[in-house]
């Protein structure tokens, strides 16, 4: 067996015994004659007592998803070279440098390496790191060992997962249930999809207005782009409703099956009120523009010099546009809400296939109108209905094959990004932390999960059918069920999972008095949905166009005779008008929330994008400070509440055991010998720069302890140099 045999078998050993397909990066060296294969090699550095830690990856473990780009470097001959599958190296590799999506870099070295050895092995990593078929992911082997295994599961779960389960929405209940929730009365659950007959694209079954029937919906059906019908997606309580759909097709039918469309919406709403129509491919940056907002946030977050950006970090943040985009995303999303919550008129929010940024803008909508969705459990269902089974394209928008960078977009991290800017400015709002937004964008890059792995529920079934078959599998039920991403005890501990908790979370309706003075409402550089909307009048029976700004290409409604530009400032003054309002009341956690926008409220998302850099950490600072303090004055409430409660009950014995089912992940009595924080505390907290490859820690590294056996792993050529 020649070297490159041995290579690839320990390497696809590796992959198949591992937990999850990873690409080894915390290395030791595994000796044959003449060749060094590189394995996974934990630290000998003992875990500090608060360290977070995921039972399906190592430190230094990184999912084949996450992998951006391997590049091969010699240090001699100053040359760089991006290692794609099936490729020649030339030149005798120095070092590896491996990109990931999650803005980590990973370096090691080859000084002691045999050339040919060295080559090798950055060709069998780039060629692993990169698979060309969906069912080679870590998910489809796992799910058939479980199937093999007979595991019984329940709503997508094993068996000792929480009790309370996130709803699919892959069944008839699950959307019945949601339509009693918001008291929707006037819509019902259909299924005209069933089996994926109608469309590939939407889940078999959906919500539609009462008044359309299933033969309706056949006919209306061809009319829109991919088929998709125009689905519900929320209720107000005053019989407001939020629809997205796709674009309806070119043709002589266009005018009258929109028109029968906007005619059951408006129908829907007890007063038979308006319909307020926003084109969001007009109103908001396209997907070509969001993906090259985040190329520029990457390059800035990454750069080798960190510390020479610092007198300029601002304007630099500024010119990759990224929180430009941010604020958009949440402007747009902030005036529909008007709409619904003070005109009572039902919104819908159209684009070309209503499948990417429809998403992020009816979701962001949900979240600040509807507080059971700023729960773990109410966030959890949003991402399924509006994301997993609404037919957002995962496989494509994350590129987990790595096909073509020209379908890429990080719309999700986009809306986890709009989510956490509205979360630092109502805390209380919310039940979850930024480390459960981290740990779920982290999770989209896991390929464990069929939560973030396809891009419709047709093509879960089509591939897990397909898979099952040439395996010649049998399963309960009808397809092979990868695990769902709301199982979390798959990954984390009990202990680790209450670091989701947020101890500031007020569970109950209280209102207080906003911080802050009444702030105006500026317009933004760019339109958003102000000056591009319809809206549409019952009359009689008859639905009017009451004025369409930008009517869509080929489309044969006539423009208004009132001035354009005195629509949009009077629109542009009630909105100001509405925001102005809004800021002077109290503030009530438990209902409509809206964002500030201006630019000094608009903050980097510094956990997620920063938590690799050890230049960029605060040690014992940052937000993590008072999260402790708050984290132990909440655990001493609950305390003294379950106390409370057992003396009530006159179960109350002195020595009594605490719950173990506790929801703060800092307790008082871990602090009782020596109160303070710890000093394993920096501002990336959980997620610690410490240890990590791509740059020597201004806490130490600690590197250089790893035992490896004939070889030696260095963060970067100028830590190597200093060492000799």
């Amino acid at each position: 067996m020649d070297q490159v045999d041995k290579v690839i078998e320990v390497s696809t050993a590796a992959y198949a015994t591992k937990r999850v397909d990873v690409c080894y990066t915390s290395m030791c060296a595994k000796q044959s004659k003449d060749t060094q294969i590189l394995t996974n090699c934990p630290s000998p550095v003992q875990p500090q007592k608060f360290q977070y830690r995921n039972l399906l990856l190592e430190e230094h473990d990184i999912s084949l998803t996450c992998v951006e780009q391997v590049v091969a470097v010699n240090d001699a001959r100053k040359k760089r070279k991006v290692l794609g599958p099936n490729q020649y190296l030339k030149f005798k590799p120095t070092e590896l440098i491996i990109y990931c999506k999650d803005f980590r870099i990973i370096r090691f070295r080859f000084d002691e390496s045999v050339p040919e050895a060295a080559r090798k092995i950055c060709l069998v990593i780039a060629h692993y790191s990169q698979p060309k078929d969906l069912q080679l992911l870590f998910g489809f082997a796992y799910a058939r060992e479980q199937c093999q295994n007979s595991v019984d599961r329940v709503n997508g779960a094993e068996p000792g997962a929480d009790s309370l389960q996130t709803p699919l929405f892959e069944t008839y209940s699950d959307w019945d249930r949601e339509i009693k929730r918001t008291g929707a009365s006037e819509w019902r659950v259909c299924s005209v999809n069933e089996h994926y007959t109608t469309s590939t694209s939407l889940p078999e079954y959906f919500v539609v207005p009462a008044s359309l029937a299933d033969e309706d919906l056949k006919q209306l059906a061809p009319s829109f782009n991919g088929a998709r019908i125009p689905m519900w997606c929320w209720h107000h309580w005053t019989g407001s409703a939020l629809v997205r759909m796709a674009n309806i097709k070119p043709g002589t039918q266009l005018r009258k099956h929109d028109t029968r469309i906007l005619k059951a919406i408006a129908q829907s709403h007890p007063e038979k009120s308006e319909v307020f129509k926003s084109d969001l491919d007009k109103s908001l940056p396209s997907i070509a523009e969001v993906q090259a907002a985040l190329v520029r946030l990457k390059q800035l977050c990454i750069n080798d010099l960190f510390e020479e950006t610092d007198e300029k970090w601002l304007s630099l943040l500024e010119n990759t546009r990224w929180l430009e985009y941010v604020r958009l995303f949440l402007k747009h999303s902030a005036e529909l809400t008007q709409w619904m919550y003070s005109k009572n008129i039902s919104v819908i929010i159209q684009e070309e296939e209503g499948r990417d940024l429809s998403c992020v803008t009816a979701s962001i909508m949900q979240v600040m109108l509807d507080p059971h969705f700023r729960t773990i459990l109410g966030f959890q269902s949003l991402i399924q209905k509006e994301w997993v089974v609404a037919g957002y394209r995962f496989l494509d928008r994350c590129n987990h094959l790595r096909e073509s960078e020209k379908h890429e977009c990080p719309l999700f991290l986009l809306f986890l990004d709009c989510v956490w800017q509205l979360l630092q400015q109502f805390p209380a709002a919310f039940e979850f932390t930024e480390t459960y937004l981290t740990v779920l964008y982290d999770s989209s890059r896991i390929p464990l999960f069929g939560t973030f792995l396809f891009n419709s529920q047709y093509q879960r079934v089509q591939q897990s059918q397909d898979f099952a078959s040439n395996g010649s599998l049998r399963c309960d039920g009808e397809v092979l069920q990868l695990p769902t991403v709301w199982n979390w005890s798959l990954q984390f501990t009990a202990k680790d999972l209450t670091l989701f908790n947020n101890p500031l979370y007020i569970g109950k309706s209280v209102t207080c008095v906003q911080n802050g003075t009444i702030k105006s409402f500026k317009r933004a550089k760019k339109n958003s949905s102000s000056s591009i909307y319809s809206v549409y009048t019952m009359k009689n029976g008859k639905l009017s166009d009451q004025h369409d700004f930008f009517p869509r290409k080929n489309s044969t409604i006539r423009r208004p005779s009132l001035d354009l530009v005195q629509l949009n400032e009077s629109h542009d003054r009630h909105t100001e008008r509405y925001f102005r309002d809004w800021f002077s009341k109290p503030l009530d956690l438990h209902g409509l929330i809206l964002p500030y926008l201006s630019s000094a409220h608009a903050q980097l998302w510094r956990q997620c994008y920063l938590r690799w850099i050890p230049e960029a950490q605060i040690t014992n600072g940052g937000f993590i400070s008072a999260f402790h303090q708050i984290s132990l004055l909440a655990d001493d409430i609950e305390t003294l509440q379950q106390s409370l409660r057992q003396y009530r009950s006159d179960s109350f014995l002195p020595g009594s055991p605490e719950p173990a089912n506790r929801r703060m992940y800092f307790r008082a009595k871990d602090f009782s010998e020596a109160p303070g924080s710890p000093d394993c505390f920096s501002s990336s907290f959980p997620f610690s720069p410490v240890g990590n490859l791509c740059r020597r820690s201004i806490l130490g590294t600690p590197l250089s302890k790893f035992l490896l056996t004939g070889a030696k792993t260095w963060p970067s050529t100028e830590t190597l140099a200093n060492e000799d």
